[in-house]
């Protein structure tokens, strides 16, 4: 995302103020200080939705989507029927 950013006071200022929106809002919350956050925080595509609104691509290394590749190709855990002896956190989940 630093690619995007304006080099300079623009971006930098604004990302200033947006801190201490956040930092007032911890202070004190409220519902206004919590929207204007929302909006300011649109500006700067500081999350998913606010890049892909903003058309913003993060790179994706060779490494990162060969890891992906292969996570997404291993077999699931196998859990006991029993829930017990497996280390798959999802093996304590029962149905009632």
């Amino acid at each position: 995302m630093a690619s995007e950013f304006v080099d300079g006071r623009v971006d930098v200022h604004g990302l200033y103020m947006l801190a201490v929106l956040v930092d007032d809002f911890w202070r004190e919350p409220s519902a206004s200080l919590a929207a204007e956050i929302r909006l300011q925080r649109q500006c700067f595509g500081l999350t998913p939705i606010d890049r892909r609104r903003l058309q913003w691509e993060i790179d994706r290394g060779e490494d990162a989507s060969e890891r992906t590749r292969k996570r997404r190709a291993a077999p699931a855990p196998k859990v006991k029927a029993d829930g017990g002896g497996s280390d798959d956190p999802r093996a304590v989940l029962h149905a009632v």
